[in-house]
């Protein structure tokens, strides 16, 4: 089960030097991160996320187990078959009986409190994770939430429009 796997973090540099480092808290999945799925932009910003804060010379990536956003590769891939017969990822993952998003970010949110840091730069689009940093209690400030946009293209345009118009993601509009 994905409860026993651990998070792991890739850190750069020396971040908790820098007053608010570039961060990104990345949901394995396979299809996409190790796969190259064009049905996702999962790996798109896996690798986005890696080009950024390389660029800034420090920071971290922390990368959860938590495939599917949260129900596993298994149930993954049965919400895939159900999107083929026309559902989106959250109407697929609804059908399965699970909630849209199932993560919770709170282990990765103490991995970077764990690295000293109090002051963070979010890669996200997703007001989730946004979320986690002001209401979980922990104690970092997410002081600027810096938007990770891969290619649209044909094979994921769906997927990133309900990500924005169901899951609330911070998106183009013209997508």
């Amino acid at each position: 089960k994905y409860e026993s796997q651990e998070p792991m973090a890739i850190v750069l540099g020396e971040p908790q030097a820098v007053g608010a480092p570039l961060v990104r808290l990345h949901s394995s999945c396979f299809t996409g991160d190790l796969l190259a799925s064009l049905r996702c932009d999962c790996g798109d910003q896996l690798q986005l996320a890696m080009e950024m804060i390389g660029r800034e010379g420090a920071g971290v990536l922390v990368y959860l187990p938590q495939e599917g956003r949260g129900i596993g590769l298994v149930e993954k891939i049965k919400a895939y078959n159900l999107q083929d017969k026309g559902l989106d990822t959250v109407e697929a993952n609804l059908a399965l009986g699970h909630q849209a998003d199932c993560r919770d970010y709170g282990v990765g949110i103490q991995v970077l409190k764990d690295l000293g840091l109090s002051k963070v730069r979010l890669l996200t689009n997703n007001p989730k994770k946004t979320d986690a940093f002001i209401y979980g209690g922990f104690d970092l400030e997410v002081v600027d939430q810096v938007p990770i946009v891969g290619p649209i293209h044909e094979h994921n345009l769906r997927y990133i429009a309900t990500k924005r118009d169901k899951l609330g993601h911070t998106l183009p509009k013209d997508i």
